[in-house]
């Protein structure tokens, strides 16, 4: 069985990553095509070292954009890559413009789609990720489903017969290499003694109103404890266009970081501010308090189980970030870090004749 991966994005790297080590453990061909949506190297080329990913065969270099320049500079060389290729299965990741733009030139030439991670729902229709991963799951022939309730999403919207439920793959890496960390030790990274905060934030709701980025950026500040931010370009680029200092009182800003220090850093930190939906989930699974600046989230788990709250509005950052560890739980809606084997099994058993 031959697969093509497409990815683009940082949290579809750490996606990748589980699924090639199973495909190669099966004996699969596996062609990976990198967009090159995100094209800094924090954010792409460090994460196929760091996760033991071989180097993409092609890599379309396409860089920033709007959505619609973003999404229609792929579609040649994405074209291009499965015609030279002709893989079984053409396999997308998540959300981001590089998913719906594979699914898209997959379709047009009659290639088999799985989207992997498929029923995920905000129902936030201002989300762009919302509109990319809603046409990805009309489009795709298998839909790979993390969760029960994703699922339940896509039964609601007829694809009950495309469905399968495999887990959660960002669960089965982030063990991985949360086992690593504690073996290995941390890489090393600059982190404040005592209790800190990690803080991520990137989604355009949050970066392109002034104001907004203003008032979040300003609540991280008069955190009494100390807030690692780490800084994607995106939020660099925006803060510095609307004059605001992302150094302010209790923030220290640092780069990007490679995925086991992202991993060493919040699972050593006292609670995270975000508004990443993989960040999110990462920081469930390592028990560590989320507080979300978001007015919604796809994974609804992490706030039924007390361990994420919303404040999209950011009526009380401050509280939020700083309340108590809930109580301890075994929960495990994610998974049990096995999923990669149920995509590989999956694939294998709906392969077109």
């Amino acid at each position: 069985m031959k697969i093509l991966s497409v990815v683009g994005a940082r949290p579809q790297f750490v996606k990748l990553s589980p699924v090639a080590h199973a495909l190669a453990a099966a004996g699969h061909e596996h062609v990976i095509v990198h967009t090159g949506q995100h094209y800094d190297a924090a954010l792409s080329d460090v994460f196929f070292a760091d996760l033991g990913i071989d180097r993409p065969d092609v890599n379309l270099h396409v860089g920033s954009g709007s959505h619609a320049e973003q999404t229609g500079a792929m579609l040649p060389g994405l074209e291009r890559a499965m015609l030279d290729h002709r893989p079984d299965w053409v396999l997308v990741y998540g959300d981001t413009n590089s998913t719906v733009a594979a699914a898209l030139a997959a379709v047009k030439i009659h290639q088999p789609v799985a989207h992997l991670e498929a029923g995920l729902r905000s129902f936030n229709r201002r989300m762009p990720e919302e509109h990319n991963r809603v046409m990805t799951d009309h489009a795709a022939d298998l839909l790979l489903a993390p969760t029960a309730v994703a699922v339940e999403h896509l039964r609601s919207e007829g694809l009950a017969d495309r469905t399968v439920l495999v887990g959660d793959v960002m669960t089965d890496v982030l063990y991985r290499v949360r086992d690593e960390v504690v073996r290995e030790g941390a890489p090393a990274v600059a982190a404040p003694e005592g209790d800190y905060l990690v803080a991520t934030i990137h989604r355009a709701e949050n970066t392109d109103d002034p104001e907004r980025l203003g008032a979040i950026v300003g609540a991280l500040a008069s955190l009494p404890r100390p807030v690692l931010l780490l800084a994607h370009p995106r939020l660099r680029d925006r803060a510095a266009a609307a004059g605001i200092d992302l150094t302010a009182g209790a923030v220290t800003v640092l780069e990007p970081q490679p995925y086991p220090t992202l991993v060493a850093l919040v699972a050593r930190s006292s609670g995270v501010v975000t508004d990443s939906g993989g960040l999110q989930k990462e920081a469930f699974l390592l028990r560590v308090p989320c507080t979300t600046l978001r007015r919604e989230t796809e994974w609804v788990e992490t706030v039924e189980l007390g361990w994420n709250v919303l404040d999209g509005d950011l009526t009380d950052v401050a509280g939020h970030a700083l309340r108590p560890t809930p109580p301890a739980t075994d929960a495990a809606p994610y998974g049990d870090g096995h999923a990669a084997e149920q995509v590989v099994a999956a694939l294998t058993e709906a392969l077109p004749a």
